[in-house]
């Protein structure tokens, strides 16, 4: 009787465990979930049951089950249920039940005939792919003016507002009230004498969530050591704001920066948590546990679900000008390729800072922006048999090739990171380890990544 009452099963309403989500998709594909009003709207038109499980896993955390074989697609229009009937709505006439476990993630059952039958796991994604989604921000442009020249002098700019600024630079993020007014604003500044350069600013959505997977914590054992090489290795982290990593681990951590602003301290396992502690085992793995490896957080993505190539960049060039960063770690990407970021990592790659960049957790052969940038090493991700990951980019502009998963230990609990984020997140750890062990620079430890884990997808594959 006791083990029936361990996990409790509840039909029909989710409640206030979900986690905010407001997954937007393509064309007529929209799920928004507020769960602090308890309220629903979507518009959503063919998509499969398991891709919309997918975009309710990643937002939620649970692990989500469905009944193999159900053939289901999702076409519902509805605003404003509450969590329950949207669920209903949106499921028609499959059943769902929501367990919680007593030492674990929430998991959800989606079935036809019984909850038993809800056999096959739902890997966490978006309704759409992120790099799909990721694209030019309407009302907002990036613009350089030349020395001496003052931003909120330009007579292109009377009805628009600073939101950001590289003052180093003159460059300057400039929001307008909408497309149409950026779209003047930009015709204008291009004819402007004054300014040097303009172009679109882009987003990027925030990476997956780590997904709990059980009660082990997984350790490993590094220690500090004093610099005894030619240079301080310094991986700058340009992800999400990043909590304690436990284990003493938080010695290796400078004091972290933030660009976009705000507090968002939350209890769960972030994305850039993972990462500095996937990135240290790969620092642990090449350095025989000791090392004078540091890593400078640079938070570029605060309260919001997206960043820009604008705070990005200006993530980059804070690391290298206040952390002194030789390694920047870009486990993030989408599809706006940007002249100004270009620039900045062309002009840090001369002087000696190394790049890596996530490819993309989708299985084509598009490129991913900053990853298919000529001075980054862009890592994709690969499976355990050694072949790329089925989920990840095989772009022939592709160089390295990494394990796609890491474990990691937070809260008493282990939590799973999957993606070419990950592999990215190794990449800068194995470099950054092997120039640290070599006391050597970052840049003279890329020759032995590539012949480690490079790939050659030329042509794309």
């Amino acid at each position: 009787m006791q083990n029936c009452f361990r996990r409790w099963i509840y039909f029909a309403v989710l409640g206030s465990t979900l986690l905010a989500a407001n997954v937007r998709a393509a064309a007529a594909e929209m799920l928004n979930w507020n769960t602090n009003q308890n309220r629903v709207s979507a518009d959503i038109e063919s998509v499969p049951v398991a891709r919309l499980l997918g975009g309710i896993a990643r937002h939620t955390g649970w692990q989500v089950y469905l009944e193999p074989n159900l053939t289901h697609n999702v076409s519902t229009k509805f605003q404003n249920l509450s969590s329950g009937e949207a669920l209903r709505m949106l499921l028609g006439d499959l059943n769902f039940a929501l367990v919680p476990e007593t030492n674990g993630p929430t998991h959800l059952y989606v079935f036809k005939t019984s909850m038993g039958k809800a056999t096959q796991f739902i890997r966490p994604e978006d309704l759409v792919s992120k790099i799909s989604r990721s694209g030019k921000i309407p009302n907002e442009l990036v613009v350089t003016v030349k020395p001496g020249v003052k931003i909120d002098g330009l007579d292109c700019l009377q009805d628009a507002k600073v939101t950001g600024k590289i003052d180093a630079l003159n460059t300057y993020r400039i929001q307008f009230k909408d497309e149409a007014a950026a779209k003047t604003g930009r015709d204008c500044l291009a004819n402007n004498s004054d300014v040097a350069s303009v172009e679109s600013n882009y987003s990027m959505e925030q990476p997956d969530l780590p997904q709990g997977v059980g009660n082990a914590s997984p350790q490993f054992n590094l220690t500090p050591k004093a610099n005894d090489g030619s240079c301080q290795v310094v991986i700058g982290l340009i992800d999400t704001k990043i909590g304690s990593l436990g284990n003493n681990l938080d010695q290796f951590v400078l004091p972290s920066v933030s660009v976009a602003g705000g507090d968002c301290a939350s209890s769960q396992l972030t994305h850039g948590t993972a990462m500095a502690d996937t990135i240290l085992r790969g620092v642990q793995a090449n350095t025989g546990g000791k090392t004078s490896v540091k890593i400078l957080p640079v938070d570029v993505y605060g309260c919001n679900e997206t960043t820009s190539t604008f705070d990005v960049a200006t993530g980059i060039y804070q690391a290298i000008q206040k952390g002194n960063a030789n390694v920047i770690n870009l486990s993030l990407g989408g599809q706006g390729d940007s002249e100004f970021l270009h620039t900045l990592i062309q002009n840090a790659t001369k002087q000696g800072v190394v790049f890596f960049a996530a490819a993309g957790n989708q299985p084509v052969t598009t490129p991913t922006y900053p990853a298919a940038y000529p001075e980054v090493e862009a890592v994709t991700a690969g499976s355990g048999q050694g072949q790329i990951a089925d989920y990840a980019n095989r772009g022939s502009f592709v160089d390295l090739m990494l394990p796609g998963t890491s474990i990691v230990p937070y809260d008493g609990q282990s939590w799973a990171v999957t993606g070419t984020s990950t592999a990215t997140a190794y990449a800068s750890g194995i470099a950054a380890g092997i120039a640290d062990a070599g006391h050597n620079c970052p840049g003279q430890a890329i020759s032995t990544v590539q012949s480690k884990f490079g790939v050659n997808l030329g042509g794309g594959q």
